[in-house]
């Protein structure tokens, strides 16, 4: 109906004429006593017929000219194909301006995507050879003697190291579906072996942890979620005040469903600043106040939660801290997320 529609719009001059000479026509039959014979009313249905006929043949014709077009955008019109859609000389000139245009526009794409795959290669392979170094340099941490030292030179490896995997994830995100494997996973193994990576900076603020059971096993992916469980981990620690402690707990929704909550004690977010907590690079109030904040965290969370099926929620009031909840989806949602 649209393309009848657009058609007509673009036949409008076609049809004025039409008009003009059915006025001119029926005018003349008028003013001549020649022509009082003839019924003019039979002439006036003819022509309109015959007009429409005409519209019609024209619409069927050159709709499926464009269809057979942009069906084969892809390729170049050869001759064999012009001469099959029986292309006028003024259609073949601007089809061919809209290959060009198409061909033009295909070739900056392309070379933009390899410049972009070559610049997330570099990156990547520059996170590689950056995480080398701070392997030795976690190493040679445990020779420090002095204590105070060690443990403020642990901390900074740790912010260090966080933000190198971050980097390294991120550029992941665009590939996660290619280097994505759901597998049964206890939360528990999750869960401690973030809190053991993250020793040092909970020590340099006297943040301790109540952790429940955690006894849940789930299906999902165990590197990306372990990356979201970091993120919401960091953020917990980084936000709380010294001397508090972070809850980690699950339950079952009325699903069925597994939910894991992280809930901290700290400085909570303010009510405008939740809807845009994911988005990236939005630091929000508290990024304005701590140059700590990048706004990638939970940016990336979300971003790969979404594409593993997990949900991320949270609530928060300021002053008293917020909790972050994962749901992990159903075996029937598994399913749908999979396609199998």
């Amino acid at each position: 109906m649209r393309m009848a529609l657009l058609f007509l719009r673009e036949r409008l001059a076609w049809i004025g004429f039409f008009v003009f000479l059915l006025v001119i026509l029926n005018i003349l039959f008028s003013l001549d006593v020649g022509l009082v014979a003839i019924s003019i009313w039979y002439v006036n249905i003819i022509m309109v017929v015959t007009f429409s006929i005409f519209l019609l043949w024209r619409y069927v014709r050159e709709v499926g000219q464009l269809k057979d077009f942009l069906g084969n955008v892809d390729s170049r019109l050869d001759e064999p194909h012009t001469r099959s859609l029986a292309l006028s000389p003024f259609q073949e000139a601007y089809y061919k301006k809209i290959e060009d245009v198409f061909y033009d526009k295909d070739a900056e794409l392309n070379d933009a995507k390899v410049q972009l795959q070559e610049y997330s290669d570099e990156l990547l392979a520059w996170v590689h050879e950056v995480k080398a170094p701070l392997t030795t340099i976690n190493l040679m941490l445990d020779h420090v003697e002095d204590l105070s030292l060690r443990r403020k030179l642990e901390t900074e490896w740790l912010r260090l190291h966080l933000l190198v995997d971050q980097q390294l994830h991120q550029t992941r995100l665009a590939s996660i579906e290619k280097d994505n494997y759901l597998t049964e996973i206890e939360l528990r193994s999750v869960v401690y072996k973030e809190i053991r990576a993250m020793q040092a900076w909970c020590l340099e603020k006297d943040i301790g942890f109540d952790v429940g059971e955690l006894t849940e096993v789930v299906m999902t992916d165990s590197k990306w979620i372990a990356f979201i469980v970091r993120q919401l981990l960091s953020n917990a620690i980084k936000y709380s005040p010294v001397n508090t402690e972070i809850i980690i707990f699950t339950e079952v929704d009325l699903t069925g469903a597994t939910l894991l909550h992280i809930k901290d004690a700290g400085i909570g977010i303010r009510k405008e600043d939740m809807p845009r907590i994911f988005q990236k690079s939005y630091t929000g109030t508290v990024g304005r106040e701590s140059a700590q904040s990048t706004g990638m965290g939970l940016y990336l969370a979300q971003n790969i939660a979404q594409k593993i099926g997990v949900r991320i929620s949270v609530q928060s009031v300021v002053g008293e801290g917020s909790i972050f909840t994962l749901r992990f989806p159903l075996q029937n949602e598994y399913v749908k997320l999979t396609g199998r």
